[in-house]
């Protein structure tokens, strides 16, 4: 059997136009697949799809905008920043009033492509539950707003995949045949594909057997990766209803992180500041330009009209940023008050922290670290077991005088320090080896310090 030249170029062309189709496709998909991974992580705080909430719901956003007289730029500088968007339209400064809440201005950390995307998301939602009416005749239901809605590109994809493996297969086949008779062979084409791969699975048994072992090798190892990031939450940073700026509050103005978190070295939690605190400043302090609507929402909680308080609050709701699981206990008395553990051990150098507050990475913790008394070397991701296990092990624990501060208070270690400082070398002669002692020399590493 012969192939003219004509045919197999046929075939080469359909190849390609197949292969480019799913590139093409795969980017459309991975583009929708980043909007709707940047909702979750951005907007849902505030936003749902198909229900107003915080904000409005985003369901036909690009449609309402452009009736308003406001197109895509300009949905885009509100993201940035709202008040630029007010101050550039008409309808985006009608948007303001809205609700009593602002939007959080998300500066650069968002490109245009990625707002885009997360708009193609929110649209492509509707498309893919079209057949689902939800609330109020809008299609979709409420709970599609977490949906992906794109499933069905991952079966027109592989659907595309295979067409293209039987196609090649088929030219594959017949280029052996033609290459059969040409060199006077023979070719069995009643033979199947599966009976081909086995046929060639056997000649090539060395090297299937090792790429074998090297996939299954692979899959394990994945696995595990893919275990060891469970509950990993390092970089988490949600929206909050203030853009709390820590540099200027804690760098600029100098503000000591326990006038605000003044329950720190007290109780088990840090505890937010009341907004009683903040007025303690922001009665004077009133802020300018973009300053002037955060500002506001102070007021707005306290229920201060500028002159006097009116009785008549508005709570801010703020998005708790460090979970830990329900079966890990945490004391921040324990560790800021007895341990004289450093803030920004934990939570980084806030003094530049401009961004709402998230879980910083080990990598910015190490950063930071020659400031810090002790100089911890993270290697753990952030929040984990092996983070905490990490600086129990370096941190070394203060043998000076006792506080007499605390005396009474904490009598577990200021036993302790008695003993250290009685010199008994007999008991502690294992520990005093390095001339240090450290939290999991004193059972800082029991299961029963940190869990329930």
């Amino acid at each position: 059997m012969k192939i003219s030249s004509s045919q197999m170029f046929r075939n080469l062309n359909k190849w390609r136009l197949s292969a480019l189709t799913i590139l093409l496709l795969a980017g459309a998909f991975n583009s929708q697949a980043q909007g709707g991974d940047l909702f979750k992580a951005k907007c849902a705080t505030c936003h749902k799809v198909f229900d107003d909430m915080t904000g409005p719901k985003l369901y036909g956003v690009r449609d309402r905008w452009e009736e308003g007289g406001a197109g895509e730029e300009v949905i885009i500088q509100w993201v940035r920043n709202q008040d630029v968007a007010a101050a550039m339209n008409a309808f985006a400064n009608e948007r303001i009033s809205w609700s009593g809440s602002a939007m959080t201005k998300f500066g650069n950390q968002l490109s245009d492509e990625e707002i885009i995307s997360i708009l193609n998301w929110v649209d492509e939602q509707v498309v893919a539950t079209a057949n689902n009416v939800g609330p109020e005749g809008v299609i979709g239901g409420e709970g599609d707003s977490e949906e992906s809605g794109l499933d069905w590109i991952w079966y027109v994809v592989g659907g595309l995949f295979v067409v293209i493996i039987l196609s090649v297969g088929g030219v594959r086949r017949q280029l052996k045949s033609a290459d059969a008779e040409a060199s006077g062979g023979t070719f069995n084409a009643s033979m199947s594909y599966s009976d081909e791969f086995k046929q060639w699975a056997w000649i090539n048994k060395k090297y299937v057997g090792f790429g074998g072992l090297i996939i299954v090798v692979g899959v394990i190892v994945t696995l595990f990766l893919g275990l060891y990031s469970i509950g990993v939450v390092e970089g988490y940073q949600p929206s909050q209803p203030i853009a709390f700026p820590h540099d200027v509050h804690s760098g600029l103005n100098g503000i000591d992180c326990k006038y605000c978190h003044n329950s720190v070295t007290e109780s088990k939690s840090a505890g937010l500041p009341t907004v009683n605190v903040c007025m303690n400043c922001h009665k004077q302090i009133k802020g300018e330009g973009e300053q002037v609507a955060q500002i506001q929402k102070i007021y707005d909680a306290a229920g201060w009209d500028g002159m006097k308080y009116t009785n008549v609050t508005k709570p801010i709701i703020w998005n708790k940023v460090h979970v830990l699981p329900d079966h890990v206990y945490f004391n921040h008395k324990q560790h800021v008050g007895v341990g004289g553990v450093d803030c920004a051990q934990c939570h980084g150098d806030m003094t530049k922290m401009n961004e709402t507050a998230k879980v910083r990475t080990s990598e910015e913790l190490n950063a930071v670290k020659e400031n810090i008394e002790g100089e911890i070397n993270f290697t753990k991701p952030t929040l984990t077991m092996g983070w905490c296990i990490e600086c129990h092990d370096q941190k070394e624990i203060s043998v000076g005088p006792i506080n007499t501060k605390d005396q009474g208070k904490n009598g577990y270690y200021n036993e302790i320090h008695k003993r250290l400082l009685s010199g008994d070398k007999a008991l502690y002669s294992e520990y005093l080896e390095d001339n240090k002692v450290t939290v999991k020399e004193l059972g800082g590493w029991e299961c029963a310090k940190c869990h329930y």
